[in-house]
């Protein structure tokens, strides 16, 4: 049998464990970049302007999901196109470091709306938590409205008479409203703005008759006495609109829709990490001063599971697709 000198096997030897070495330990090395996860700074990227509501929650969650994963939570704002381009970046990060508030529109409605959406809202998504969710109220000139049961019957005999305003087409002020007409068999003429404020002056000003809009745009016009409040947009009340009946009680049972944020993955992100910021999130948002901001701002905080999460994802998209092919709303 053919064997080596000492000094080549010995060398043979220490290059055969050199290319072993490696092979051994990469198991190890993965497991700890794994358990250390975070490594760096994370992106928390919202698809609206500084202000706006995302934005407003995004930074409220920051510094504490920083605080609980070990490494700061930087805000990125990628505004445009109703939350769309935000919601683009989110799902074609890869850096595993990257996370979005996205609003319910990107991961319900837009896909009905946009025929070239450049993302696929159950396909490039992992949902994490939601954040809180608001009813909308269906408001109207106080003089208009005072007697809401009168009110409604004039609606019906002199259906095709009246208009609504809304923040948009394709918004869900517009949706919900066709969503209202629909249940409760009225023809009224959609007069689009830009914003809830010029909404508002509308109502004021008698140039729309009604308009759905957020608890916390116009609950304060309804308390002071210069709108009156319909109903909200969901089949129970609402504690953020106290005293104003459900949609159940004004006949149009139909109707159940909330807006809502929440905190989204691209589906990329590995599930371990996901599972990891889920639970982070889930205790920052049921804890009692973050729900007490989010209730002061006009959010409410239930179910904030990534189940529940996507539920509600798939309900609503179930009822905007059916709408919109429906009524034929296209934004593109």
């Amino acid at each position: 049998m053919h064997t080596l000198p000492d000094k080549p096997r010995r060398a043979a030897l220490l290059l055969s464990a050199a290319v072993l070495v490696p092979a051994i330990l990469q198991p190890a090395w993965a497991a700890a970049d794994k358990a250390d996860w975070p490594t760096r700074p994370l992106r928390l990227i919202v698809g609206y302007a500084s202000g706006s509501s995302p934005d407003v929650q995004a930074r409220l969650l920051a510094e504490p999901l920083g605080r609980a994963l070990g490494q700061p939570v930087i805000v990125e704002n990628k505004g445009g196109a109703s939350g769309n381009i935000g919601a683009d970046a989110v799902a074609k990060a890869s850096d595993g470091h990257t996370l979005g508030v996205i609003g319910n529109g990107p991961l319900t409605s837009s896909q009905y709306l946009y025929a070239r959406l450049p993302y696929d809202p159950a396909r490039d998504f992992a949902p994490i938590a939601m954040i809180g969710s608001a009813p909308l109220v269906w408001v109207a000139p106080r003089a208009a409205a005072a007697d809401s049961t009168a009110y409604f019957k004039t609606l019906r005999a002199d259906s095709g008479q009246y208009n609504f305003g809304s923040v948009g087409k394709g918004s869900g002020t517009h949706l919900g409203a066709e969503l209202i007409k629909e249940s409760m068999g009225l023809r009224l003429a959609h007069v689009p703005y830009n914003g809830g404020p010029a909404v508002v002056n509308a109502l004021l000003g008698d140039q729309v008759q009604m308009a759905l809009l957020p608890a916390s745009t116009v609950m304060p016009l309804v308390q002071s006495g210069k709108l009156a409040a319909l109903a909200v947009s969901s089949s129970e009340r609402s504690p953020l609109a106290p005293g104003v009946p459900s949609m159940r009680e004004i006949g149009a049972g139909a109707v159940d829709i909330e807006v809502w944020n929440a905190v989204m993955a691209p589906a990329s992100m590995p599930a371990a990490h996901r599972a990891r910021l889920s639970k982070a999130l889930q205790e920052i948002l049921h804890s009692p001063e973050v729900r007490g901001k989010l209730l002061a701002q006009g959010w409410r905080v239930d179910e904030t599971s990534p189940a529940a999460l996507a539920a509600r994802i798939a309900q609503d998209s179930r009822t905007y697709s059916a709408l919109i092919a429906k009524q034929n709303i296209r934004l593109d």
